[in-house]
């Protein structure tokens, strides 16, 4: 045990092992999404992101059961498409954020 102890790093230096793996993943196109057209589809659309006060476990478990239908339906075989939402000017956000700013 001492000499496996005397071995390790003082540290993890993940680079080294990200870099393989996600060299391993571009090469096998596992980025790009494939359609069979004869599986049955299946989606969720998360509404665009917004100020609503602090973030809680609901925030947590919310994307996390999405995650796991998502999985689920696509271990099941259906074509399945999980899109996050997006707000391109992020105007309301930013409301929210420079009001509370100008609170402090």
């Amino acid at each position: 045990m001492a000499d496996i102890m005397e071995s390790m790093a003082k540290s993890y230096d993940p680079e080294p092992i990200e870099d393989k793996w996600y060299a391993r993943w571009i090469d096998s196109d596992l980025f790009k999404a494939r359609v069979d057209k004869n599986k049955e589809a299946f989606s969720i659309v998360i509404p665009p992101p917004n100020v609503t006060g602090s973030l809680h476990m609901g925030h947590a478990f919310n994307h996390t059961f999405q995650d796991i239908v998502c999985r689920f339906k696509r271990m099941r075989g259906y074509n399945v498409l999980w899109l996050p939402g997006t707000d391109h000017a992020g105007i309301a956000t930013q409301n929210v954020v420079e009001r509370r700013l100008a609170g402090e």
